[in-house]
């Protein structure tokens, strides 16, 4: 997920799993020229959101191992990881990333939420569990909305 991959480039470029909000804004802006700097504390936010960094007090701390993140050469993200994705579309993103197909998953997903009866974010939680691919930290949110 090209989201991912940018929250790791300015980590594994620093060799931390910890930097000052303004360090990494820098990083994305200035020093890759992926983004302005309002689009980079945009991608802050949405990485906050989707618990890829935390916060604590004017610090970010990655929320996964960034040193195991690949980052493919010349890689630059799209202005679309800087829109909130919904819950399905993390849990299908994460079930892609393992390594399953989208059409696959996505109508594993569908016969689920019918035979079972949940939303469609309860049945994307279920499949990509079948399936041995971790979204415990996206499950919390599912289970919130229910």
């Amino acid at each position: 997920m090209s989201l991912k991959t940018a929250v790791a480039a300015p980590f594994r470029q620093r060799g931390t799993d910890r930097m000052a909000e303004s360090e990494f804004v820098v990083a994305l802006s200035l020093d890759r020229n992926w983004f302005s700097p309002d689009q980079a504390k945009t991608l802050v936010d949405v990485a906050a959101s989707e618990g890829l960094v935390e916060r604590d007090d004017d610090d970010l701390v990655v929320g996964f191992d960034a040193t195991h993140t690949d980052i493919p050469d010349g890689f630059t993200p799209g202005e679309e990881i800087l829109q909130s994705r919904s819950t399905f579309e993390r849990v299908l993103d994460a079930v892609v990333e393992a390594g399953i197909e989208k059409q696959t998953a996505v109508a594993g997903i569908n016969a689920l939420q019918s035979d079972i009866g949940v939303t469609l974010e309860a049945a994307a939680v279920v499949y990509a569990r079948s399936e041995s691919v971790d979204v415990e930290a996206i499950a919390a949110d599912v289970r919130e909305e229910l």
